[in-house]
């Protein structure tokens, strides 16, 4: 019996932060024995919200080394750019033609990224970006698409462009259905709901314990815990949230000192600061030697793309068949 296929993406934006480790790279480790899984490098999504491409082929290293760092698996799972890929341009135009402006106005997301990012004029491709992420998904046929819940609304935006050309023109694509992550998302060291690079509230993949300890202590706590031995509440502590990840053996132990104020808030930093150290440390050894064999990682970009390159080609011929296009 034939695996379930994944298709999962990022915009390439560089170095990593945990944010991305726990929303998405995470569930993609631990699935990619399970099912058959394409990652892809999305640098054409980039250009949806920044026009200024200079970085983005550094960026893509950037985050294909952290990728490898994590644990994923070039062997048994594909790596490429969307750019590299000709077949993503041409099904993401055929896609446009089976959308509604109206439909894609409707969209949430595009909605939440225009006023978190002041865009007052959207352009073309930002209002299509969510076509573009449907030729993505089913360029390589995805049964699945892991996300965060903020992504839904373009997986359904996909099953339904899925459906539409099925009834138009033959069967072709599966409708693919949302994998949520189980620890969907992280918030950023201001509290603010999302952790972010432009935000200035992270804590990366690369990071060292001492930035870490840095970051941490600065990060936002319970306001009415302002001494030490003030009770505290963990449900409201930023600290605490990514104590549930990063220490889930001590968790019962640090809620109590918490609320009992036996634990008081520069402990409990410096506590969480060592947990996630430990925890990235084996990432940054591995990205260590990727840093320092950087043809190889190349070589691994290379590979990935031929591979994801062989199966675009048998998808957009089908395409073209239904379609009478010759």
């Amino acid at each position: 019996m034939n695996k379930k296929r994944i298709l999962s993406g990022m915009r390439p934006t560089g170095k990593l932060h945990i944010g991305h480790y726990v929303g998405a790279l995470e569930n993609w480790i631990s699935l990619q024995h399970e099912y058959d899984n394409f990652h892809l490098i999305a640098d054409y999504h980039v250009l949806t919200t920044n026009l200024n491409s200079d970085s983005i082929y550094q960026d893509s290293i950037e985050m294909l080394i952290d990728w490898l760092a994590a644990g994923l698996d070039p062997k048994i799972s594909p790596m490429f750019r969307q750019s590299q890929i000709k077949e993503h341009a041409e099904l993401h135009l055929i896609f446009s033609m089976l959308a509604t402006v109206n439909r894609l106005e409707r969209n949430p997301t595009v909605k939440d990224q225009i006023r978190d990012l002041h865009i007052e004029n959207v352009s073309y491709g930002h209002l299509g970006y969510p076509v573009l992420q449907a030729a993505d998904i089913l360029l390589y046929k995805g049964d699945l698409v892991p996300v965060g819940e903020d992504q839904v609304p373009h997986i359904e935006i996909t099953r339904e462009i899925a459906r539409k050309f099925n009834n138009q023109y033959g069967e072709v694509f599966p409708e693919p259905e949302p994998k949520l992550t189980a620890f969907a998302r992280l918030p950023g060291l201001d509290g603010d709901a999302k952790m972010s690079k432009s935000l200035g509230n992270t804590i990366l993949l690369s990071d060292d314990a001492e930035t870490i300890k840095t970051k941490l202590r600065k990060a936002v706590t319970d306001p009415l815990k302002v001494r030490k031995n003030d009770p505290g509440r963990p449900e409201v502590c930023l600290v605490f949230s990514y104590h549930k990840k990063f220490s889930p053996s001590e968790i019962l132990e640090i809620e109590t000192g918490c609320r009992s104020g036996a634990l008081g808030c520069v402990d409990c930093k410096l506590k969480c600061t060592s947990n996630i150290s430990s925890f990235i440390a084996p990432i940054l050894e591995k990205r260590k030697y990727y840093e320092e064999h950087l043809d190889e990682v190349k070589d691994i970009l290379t590979d990935g793309e031929n591979r994801a390159q062989k199966v675009a080609k048998i998808t957009i011929q089908e395409v073209r068949d239904k379609m009478r296009l010759g």
